[in-house]
């Protein structure tokens, strides 16, 4: 019995050996292998098998994170002071780098991106935050990417979740919006009269080459200020067939003719 103890032991010692040994990695993870602290590769995805107490590994998840940015304090180009949020997409494409390059990919990743957020959008005025934000949301990708380069992370998007602005400034908005509608209503009214006027005179044009469409106006006139209860006719008549029925003006109101300069005709004078 005694005999069976020691053996049971180095059992168990050699069991726990082979299981300390032995890794599985998932799909999307790979392993960094250090061999007595130095590194030896990367390994994964299945069975792994490590030396006990020479070789370790550190496990690097190759899927897409979702950073959280928190909201940042900035001011504008034209000193407005807002707070801006939002939300960083990348993931790890050199599982060496990640580890070996930089302390915690994570944490740098983070903080290099609220820098980033805070000197691009300092660069550009509030109304450009508020109506470009897709160039926005791709100059910082862009900047984030070359610079998480060397580290093994690869930035795949970048979205400004909101921006807020104080009670002040959005009041100022809105009355600056105020402002723009009305300017713009009193451009289209403005329009229309031009357009109209240019209109009527086209019809004056027309209506002097053709009079008998005069006559036809007057028609289409009548028709439609004409309804069922009205005791009221109206009919036009031409201005030359009054002339003509009034006959032929008084000798004394015809007045003298005016001479070239304007003036009226003097009398000759007499000889004595």
């Amino acid at each position: 019995m005694l005999e069976f103890v020691p053996f049971a032991i180095i059992v168990l010692l050699v069991i726990i050996i082979a299981l300390s040994a032995i890794r599985i990695m998932r799909e999307y993870e790979r392993a960094v292998m250090f061999t007595l602290g130095r590194f030896s590769g990367v390994k994964g995805p299945g069975l792994i098998v490590l030396i006990p107490f020479v070789q370790q590994i550190v496990r690097v998840d190759l899927r897409t994170i979702v950073l959280d940015v928190p909201s940042q304090d900035v001011i504008s180009r034209d000193n407005v002071s807002v707070k801006v949020n939002a939300v960083l997409y990348f993931r790890v494409v050199d599982a060496d780098k990640a580890i070996i390059q930089v302390e915690n990919f994570m944490i740098a990743t983070s903080q290099l991106a609220q820098t980033t957020l805070r000197s691009v959008l300092g660069k550009h005025e509030l109304d450009e935050m508020l109506a470009e934000r897709d160039k926005l949301n791709l100059d910082i990708r862009e900047i984030l990417d070359s610079q998480t380069d060397a580290w093994g992370i690869k930035v795949a998007n970048v979205e400004i979740k909101h921006v807020d602005i104080n009670e002040s400034m959005i009041r100022a908005i809105a009355r600056q919006a105020e402002a723009e509608r009305n300017r713009r209503a009193r451009i289209i009214s403005a329009e229309a009269e031009q357009q109209a006027a240019q209109k009527l005179v086209e019809a004056a044009n027309i209506l002097a080459v053709t009079p008998e469409a005069m006559q036809l106006r007057y028609l289409s006139t009548l028709h439609d200020i004409a309804t069922e209860k009205s005791s009221t006719i109206v009919f036009p008549m031409p201005i030359d067939l009054l002339r003509g029925l009034t006959g032929p003006a008084a000798p004394g109101d015809a007045r003298p003719p005016a001479t070239a300069s304007g003036g009226a005709r003097r009398s000759p004078k007499t000889s004595e």
